[in-house]
């Protein structure tokens, strides 16, 4: 299933989600401009923003709280706004309550007209009321795909793959979780909704990037195997269930038309993130730290997937080991050659037509 986010250490991925939040400044202007121009439910009802993916709700903070703002502009301070934040039952919801209570930065210590709630439900299925959503918002989230169709022979992210029936598999699961959310999405948004889409992307010419952090994994699993922490049958099993997709990739649903199940493509751009653990390296030199920042990314973002493909599951007595071996892994590796990080990313604004 997508987005397992679960690390193990309470508010892991809130701590360590800096690449993610580097990235989200265009998508929350992107998010600001929707809220200002979607049609807004009669004054009787609560407008309605979902926000798909949401983890431990760390990075849902500025760009909710920009939205709402926008919205304050149209309607005032005393309109009732329900903010809906969604991820699998899996996800840490207590967490995600922690930071939406305590945060400086959340809306609900900014807003006593905003109210909050929470389902644990996969973003592939309806869950919302059908025309209930005014804005949508997703961020970091669409990339992980429903399933794992395949294992990956020679890697843990297909992306670098050379094994082209593998690669082809995660593409058509690519293909149809990107439409299974849009036709979702088209049914819960109001006529005159907005959604705003901030994931993975391949550049022009297909690169996924991270290749740096995704070699210094593999590298460090295929060491534990020569070791013996690790079964090869264990790390056959592990494998990323992320898919970058390009422009075409986005499009594919829409048609000439730029419309698909009363969605209309309003805009799409393909750019890069920024990477700010590189700034930092430029700025301190420190190899070390270089690498513990990229481990730890992948420690909150990844590595709960991949100890789920342990023999008995990733709450064995020797996952913690592992996991820890892992990570020292990458941070030698990564602190051997510091270099900075392609992270092509999509934003997408999205628009609903009809009823």
């Amino acid at each position: 299933m997508h987005r397992t986010h679960c690390n193990g250490r309470k508010g892991g991925y809130n701590r360590n989600s800096r690449v993610q939040a580097a990235a989200l400044s265009p998508a929350v202007l992107m998010l600001e401009g929707a809220a200002k121009m979607v049609t807004l439910p009669p004054d009787s009802q609560p407008i309605v923003i979902a926000d798909y993916g949401s983890s431990q709700g760390r990075n849902s903070l500025v760009p909710l709280q920009t939205a709402i703002r926008a919205l304050r502009e149209r309607v005032g301070q005393t309109r009732e706004i329900s903010v809906i934040h969604t991820d699998l039952p899996e996800n840490d919801f207590t967490v995600l309550f922690e930071t939406l209570l305590t945060s400086p930065e959340s809306y609900l210590r900014k807003d006593g007209a905003v109210f909050a709630s929470a389902v644990g439900r996969s973003y592939y299925e309806q869950f919302l009321p059908t025309h209930s959503v005014a804005l949508g918002w997703s961020s970091w989230a669409v990339q992980w795909l429903s399933r794992t169709p395949a294992r990956i022979p020679d890697q843990v992210q297909v992306a670098f793959s050379h094994d082209a029936p593998t690669r082809a598999a995660f593409a058509q699961q690519a293909a149809e979780d990107w439409q299974s959310f849009l036709r979702m999405r088209g049914r819960e948004l109001c006529a005159g909704g907005r959604l705003v889409v901030l994931a993975m992307a391949v550049d022009d010419n297909g690169d996924f990037g991270y290749r740096p952090v995704l070699d210094a994994m593999y590298s460090a699993l295929v060491e534990m195997v020569d070791g013996g922490f690790l079964s090869a049958e264990e790390l056959q099993r592990m494998a990323i269930p992320t898919v970058g997709r390009s422009r075409t990739d986005f499009l594919a649903p829409f048609g000439a038309s730029r419309c698909f199940n009363g969605l209309c493509m309003e805009e799409l751009k393909i750019f890069f993130g920024e990477d700010h653990i590189w700034s930092d390296f430029e700025q301190h030199r420190d190899p070390l730290a270089f690498g513990a920042q990229w481990a730890a990314f992948a420690r909150a973002s990844v590595f709960p997937t991949l100890a789920g493909s342990l023999d008995g599951g990733g709450t064995t007595p020797r996952t913690s080991d592992i996991m820890k071996r892992l990570e020292t892994g990458m941070i030698t590796r990564l602190a051997a050659k510091p270099e900075s990080m392609r992270i092509p990313l999509g934003r997408l604004l999205l628009a609903k037509t009809g009823v």
